[in-house]
């Protein structure tokens, strides 16, 4: 990916080689699940193949072997030790590991948001529900100051509160939080942090020591390209003895972060997992601070355009460093569902409708493989979609 102009045309059309090409869809909607690299498709189609050949030797003899330098990799990435990976499918498995793992008694709150990943939420009120723990709720506006957010939590944090579940990006609108003030906070209160990073791992820096939380998490298969099941839990070392896997282990004691890992799903596809290794690599080599300036410089570049189309609203912060590929906008007016539809169905661009509590409306997320034409194209879409239903209902 080596350029004489590292941020230039040439340098991201290079990049968008790399990638399968989008049809028949504009894809608007990589928050959800991004295109893998061609070289990671092809890696994981070879690996598939292989076990094919001869799989019960393959897989746990060939393939298995390579997994503690693919978690070296990661760790590089997150800034954690290699023993303190834990590789599992997906963010969902990672944060319910921690959820139901994490020792606690009837009595002992866990604060979190209402705009926490529903999945997240249920696991929690399964909790409270059997065992007698309190979910506690932290109120806030996802427009309101990290300030605001600070406060929010810090209104609800007491003796008994033993977690503190936080989005470091929520998925609805892209915003993110000051989950390194928020963990520091949980810290001075003697709380353990879980922190769900789906969304932000790959698409911007992130370091776990910086961060000084207790558990993080992400999906492998969002920002990083690597192939659809594949997901990371880093478990603090000191965390690892007292927190319990949500699945059995096959080996046992001592365990370690194995005890996490996807060993203990029984028989899995080893292949997806070839796929990590060379998503890591091209997401190294192209470095996630440029990654990060590139697809902060899409958001703003479609937004500008898009804020003349009549009754566009956007959702997300829009003048903050962290902002990254992921915003939610909704036009006044208008049912927000049949905009996505349109758009889809007269225009084949693909966004994503999103409602949650008072929001309602269609996020976007492009990814550094998408051209400023596209986006071009997109808004086009949107401005003639809008005018369109504004004219039949005698709206300006």
């Amino acid at each position: 990916m080596g350029s004489s102009d590292p941020t230039g045309d040439d340098f991201w059309e290079r990049v968008r080689a790399a990638y399968p090409e989008q049809r028949p869809l504009l894809n608007l909607n990589n928050a959800a699940v991004s295109p893998p690299p061609l070289v990671v498709e092809q890696a994981t189609i070879d690996a598939y193949r292989l076990v094919s050949r001869n799989p019960d030797v393959n897989m746990w003899q060939k393939l298995d072997p390579a997994l503690p330098g693919v978690k070296a990799q990661l760790a590089q990435l997150i800034d954690c030790e290699p023993d303190e990976i834990a590789l599992n499918r997906n963010s969902t498995e990672g944060l319910c590991t921690a959820i139901f793992g994490i020792p606690l008694s009837a009595g002992d709150q866990v604060v979190v948001s209402a705009w926490d990943y529903p999945s997240v939420l249920a696991a929690w009120r399964q909790r409270q529900e059997r065992e007698g723990i309190e979910v506690v709720t932290a109120d806030f506006d996802l427009m309101d100051s990290d300030d605001d957010v600070v406060a929010a939590y810090t209104a609800v944090l007491t003796p008994r509160t033993r977690v503190l579940q936080l989005t470091h990006m929520y998925h609805w609108t892209g915003r993110v939080v000051p989950a390194e003030r928020l963990c520091g906070l949980a810290r001075e209160n003697g709380t353990l942090t879980v922190v769900d990073g789906a969304q932000i791992f790959a698409q911007m820096p992130v370091s776990f020591r910086e961060l000084g939380c207790d558990y993080y998490v992400t999906s492998l298969h969002k920002w990083m390209g690597a192939p659809v099941g594949n997901g990371m839990l880093v478990v603090r070392r000191d965390r690892i003895d007292d927190t319990w896997p949500l699945l059995a282990p096959f080996d046992p004691p001592p365990l370690r972060v194995d005890k996490f890992d996807h060993w203990n799903l029984g028989t899995y596809n080893s292949a997806l997992q070839a796929g990590i290794a060379p998503a890591a690599r091209l997401h190294r080599e192209i470095g996630v601070q440029r990654i990060h300036e590139r697809l902060r410089e899409l958001t703003r570049y479609w937004v500008e355009l898009a804020r003349g189309i009549p009754g566009f609203r956007l959702h997300t912060p829009l003048g903050t460093e962290s902002l990254g590929a992921v915003t939610l906008f909704s036009v006044d007016h208008l049912d927000n569902r049949a905009v996505e539809r349109e758009l889809r169905e007269a225009h084949q661009v693909h966004t994503k409708y999103r409602e949650v509590r008072h929001l309602r409306g269609l996020r976007v997320s492009p990814h550094i493989y998408m051209r400023k034409d596209e986006l071009d194209r997109f808004v086009a879409a949107l401005s003639e979609v809008v005018q369109k239903e504004y004219s039949a209902r005698g709206l300006r």
